[in-house]
């Protein structure tokens, strides 16, 4: 099921980062579906969704600041929500039935918070760099987004021990 995730090499970095945002709505989407393959999603969910968290982090919300595309604030609250979608990708992960009135609700609580989330970056951090960034520039970060993002995959990022990690590094951040 890994091999569904997309490996872009390059592109302009809004498309990108959209492109994962409607992989994320397609995810969800079938994750609410009982007839599929509940756990094979939620693990394939849990690598794209923290690999683009990451590199994100990493590498374009750092770029956007540097270019003054957006506020060191921006960055913050987007950085703040990748943590509350963390911890909510956690509640599914350690969820044991993929059937259970438990695990739809663990379910719909990620799905909240990630819709606000791709609402508030669509808005607030992708448009300025559409209209701030010059088309070079959201080349060459699509490809450190994307170089990054494949890193991450390819360091096994979504398991549950590693999201179990960056939950409690948020918490530390916050102290």
């Amino acid at each position: 099921m890994s091999d569904l995730i997309p490996r872009p090499t390059h592109g302009d970095v809004v498309e990108l980062v959209l492109d994962d945002h409607r992989l994320f709505e397609e995810l969800l989407r079938q994750l609410r579906d009982e007839t599929q393959d509940r756990d094979g999603l939620r693990r394939l969910l849990s690598r794209v969704l923290v690999a683009h968290a990451e590199a994100e982090e990493k590498e374009v919300y750092p770029s956007l600041r540097r270019e003054d595309a957006i506020s060191g604030g921006e960055a913050e609250h987007g950085t703040h929500e990748h943590d509350e979608g963390h911890e909510a990708l956690l509640g599914v992960l350690e969820v044991d039935d993929t059937g259970s009135e438990e695990f739809s609700t663990a379910v719909h609580e990620l799905s909240e918070a990630l819709h606000h989330h791709l609402d508030e970056e669509e808005r607030d951090i992708l448009n300025p760099a559409r209209t701030e960034i010059t088309e070079t520039v959201r080349e060459e970060l699509g490809a450190a987004f994307a170089a990054e993002r494949t890193a991450q995959l390819e360091a096994d990022c979504g398991t549950v021990d590693n999201v179990r990690r960056l939950v409690e590094r948020a918490k530390r951040r916050t102290r």
